[in-house]
């Protein structure tokens, strides 16, 4: 689980350009990351449906004219349109792209939830999250420093024992991507785990074991590396200090104040997902979604050609991301945490001050490129526009959501293929055609 950022999606070297980012987190990432080993398809199955206007775009417009604003006026026919050409061209067999601006929601949406089957994806439909899961992790740790059960310069070593240098870890190094500890979705065995036994329950000690018998990557916070690591001891952090399981604090302080009804974090053996929900896809081992390993060229011939058949990655067990990326959500309801998350409705305003500006430089040589904060990441990419994003990948999906308050705009896109035939998240490799698209002035190179 990496997160790639949007820099290697064709946007400007302006915008979400840190390099040293730039990893696929597969359940955990900002814009950019989770996991599920699969099946193969069975012989003889249908070649991946070329994504069309199977929905037709619906638009709700209310809106005053924004031409003195940083916004286009939002032509649904044209977004549409759009997605629709980048869907094509990056294979992917289902995608959703939810807008929701002071003109009106807007929906496009192509392909199928199912290869092999015409049933078009909804923003109803269940998907895996992945890293945009650190979201939700780093709200409830927030919300518990908020209540004086946690303090963000406390120690890891307070709360979980047998982390190394963990005296010196603090909440906050963890929440920013600052631990220097080892990545365990880095480690080999993992994925070659992960693809021989797909349903397989993984524990959350089980991963930090993995972690932790290798060497940091560098001293607590001489640097910057988004890493799962973190997110899977915030987790057990924010149980100890709870002292409720992950997933029931989860539904009790986020998803039903909020009405996050189509949100939920799966039990350690649980491979479902809730109805309606979208089959997920990615061609090859889980290892290309959880390092950044590139796909051989023979195999990108085989994969546009038809020969070669993306792997169906719905059922995997995401237990092994757990905070880090396990959680499973819809557009709607990502839509509607990501502009509650910023808009100050999760948190106190004291608390709410501190999670705005904790994001940091991820390249101290670009202070004003990619930051990563408290489980968000920030980008200012036009004069008038900048969001707070996370991202999340693992094999079968990818996903983007985010939220602009100076223009109030909320955007939510997933897809059901992991990376395209060149190496491109594909969620991520959608932003720059649908930005374009929003607002005005706005001409990211990438875009379809």
């Amino acid at each position: 689980m990496r997160y790639r950022t949007a820099e290697h999606e064709g946007c400007d070297a302006d915008m979400w350009n840190s390099r040293a980012a730039s990893r696929r987190t597969l359940l955990l990432t900002p814009c950019a990351a989770l996991l599920v080993a699969g099946f193969a398809l069975p012989p003889g199955s249908a070649p991946p449906v070329q994504p069309g206007a199977q929905t037709a775009p619906t638009a709700t417009v209310s809106a005053p004219d924004p031409s003195a604003s940083a916004l286009k006026r939002i032509d649904p026919a044209a977004l549409q349109s759009a997605v629709e050409r980048a869907a094509k061209d990056l294979m992917v067999p289902g995608a959703v792209v939810l807008l929701r601006t002071p003109q009106g929601t807007f929906r496009a949406t192509v392909g199928t939830t199912e290869l092999g089957t015409a049933e078009p994806p909804t923003a109803r439909d269940h998907f895996r999250i992945a890293s945009n899961t650190k979201t939700m992790t780093s709200a409830l740790i927030l919300l518990l420093a908020q209540e004086g059960k946690i303090r963000l310069d406390d120690p890891v070593s307070d709360y979980v024992p047998g982390v190394p240098n963990g005296e010196n870890i603090t909440i906050a190094q963890l929440l920013k991507m600052r631990s220097g500890l080892y990545n365990f979705t880095d480690a080999p065995e993992l994925a070659e785990s992960m693809d021989a036994e797909p349903g397989k329950a993984r524990t959350p000690q089980e991963m930090l074991a993995i972690a932790f018998k290798r060497p940091p990557n560098f001293k607590p916070d001489a640097s910057y590396e988004y890493n799962n690591t973190n997110y899977v001891l915030l987790g057990l952090v924010a149980e100890k200090a709870g002292g409720r399981p992950l997933a029931r604090q989860f539904q009790d302080r986020l998803y039903g104040p909020l009405g996050l009804s189509g949100s939920s974090l799966p039990g350690l053996r649980d491979t479902s997902l809730p109805t309606p929900y979208s089959h997920g896809y990615m061609y090859g081992g889980s290892a290309y979604a959880l390092v950044d390993e590139p796909y051989p060229a023979d195999m990108q011939a085989q994969m546009r050609s038809g020969k070669l058949k993306p792997v169906d990655y719905t059922h995997q067990n995401s237990s092994y991301s757990a905070g880090a990326g396990a959680a499973i959500s819809t557009a709607d309801d990502m839509a509607t945490w990501i502009r509650s998350l910023t808009t100050g409705k999760v948190l106190d305003p004291a608390f709410q001050k501190q999670w705005l500006d904790s994001p940091q430089a991820e390249d101290p040589d670009a202070p004003e490129g990619q930051k990563y904060g408290y489980g968000i990441a920030y980008q200012r990419f036009g004069p008038k526009a900048a969001m707070y994003y996370h991202g999340g990948e693992l094999p079968g999906f990818n996903s983007f959501i985010g939220h602009d308050p100076d223009n109030d705009v909320t955007l939510i896109i997933w897809t059901n293929l992991t990376l395209s035939p060149d190496g491109r998240t594909t969620a991520q490799a959608m932003l720059p055609t649908v930005l374009n698209q929003i607002y005005a002035g706005l001409s990211l190179p990438g875009a379809y």
